[in-house]
């Protein structure tokens, strides 16, 4: 076997391997295409797989205590209009009584509009 594979995506294991047109993770169980992760490295979903995009609207599925205040973000805020960028956290937006902030996708649910 002189092609490498490419390590998971979802926990970086480097013991992945082929099943039929898919590649496995044994140690978390992802399966995904290598087309797909070429063709999707620049999407940002959120928590449950939503495409998100720009302009989209958002809820907080958690939490999230502002690093350096005392200040939490409560489960539940909608943030309207949010920006995508590059970087550990990819989404840039303003919350109302906070001020501008950046989340990571992971903590957010897309809003159906």
């Amino acid at each position: 076997m002189s092609e490498t594979l490419p390590p998971c995506p979802e926990c970086a294991s480097v013991y992945t391997y082929e099943a039929g047109a898919l590649l496995t993770c044994p140690e978390c169980g992802h399966e995904w295409s290598p087309e797909a992760l070429a063709e999707g490295a620049d999407v940002v979903r959120d928590s449950i797989g939503n495409v998100l995009q720009d302009g989209d609207t958002v809820t907080l599925i958690k939490d999230l205590k502002l690093k350096g205040s005392s200040t939490v973000v409560k489960v539940g805020t909608k943030v309207k209009g949010i920006r995508l960028v590059p970087g550990d956290h990819d989404i840039d937006c303003r919350i109302p009584g906070i001020g501008q902030i950046g989340l990571k996708s992971q903590f957010v649910k897309k809003v159906a509009e």
